[in-house]
C-alpha cells in the first residue's frame, strides 16, 4: 500500500522518529515483526477501540513503517522494516559515545585500588565491628 494519501502534495512526509515515539505503535511493530495479522487480531491485544488500533495503524502507515492489503473483507498488516534503518544509523551514529563512556568508566573502576572502595554492602566486618567470621 502507497503511503496515506494527504490533501497537501508539499506537506513533509511523516517522521519515522515520531511514529516510533509512542508505546502502542512500538508495541504494534513488535506484533507484526512476528507476522502479518488483520485489524481485528491487533486491536484486540490493546485497551483502546479498534478505531484508535486504526489511527495508530495509520501513523505507521504513513511513516512507511507498515503495509497494508486487503484479503477478501479484512485488512491485513504487515511490518516494513526499510524505514527502521534511518533509526538504526541514527543510534550507531551515538553508540560510539555511550562505547567511549563505557570504556573510560571500566578502565577507571580497573585502575581504582580495592582498598579504596570499601568494604562491599552487607560485608559482616562492616557492619558489625568486632565480629569475625
Amino acid at each position: 500500500m502507497a503511503a496515506h494519501a494527504t490533501s497537501d502534495p508539499n506537506a513533509p512526509k511523516p517522521d519515522v522518529f515520531q511514529a516510533l515515539a509512542d508505546p502502542t505503535r512500538r508495541r504494534l511493530l513488535e506484533l507484526l515483526a512476528e507476522g502479518e495479522r488483520p485489524l481485528n487480531a491487533l486491536s484486540g491485544r490493546f485497551g483502546i477501540s479498534r478505531t484508535a488500533v486504526s489511527k495508530h495503524l495509520r501513523v505507521l502507515a504513513d511513516a512507511g513503517l507498515v503495509r497494508e492489503r486487503k484479503a477478501g473483507r479484512e485488512t491485513r498488516y504487515r511490518l516494513d522494516p526499510d524505514p527502521l534503518r534511518e533509526v538504526k544509523e541514527w543510534i550507531a551514529f551515538y553508540e560510539r559515545f555511550w562505547d567511549n563512556k563505557l570504556a573510560a568508566l571500566g578502565r577507571y573502576l580497573e585502575a581504582e585500588p580495592a582498598e579504596k572502595s570499601g568494604p562491599a554492602p552487607g560485608d559482616r566486618e562492616a557492619d558489625e565491628p568486632g565480629t569475625r567470621l
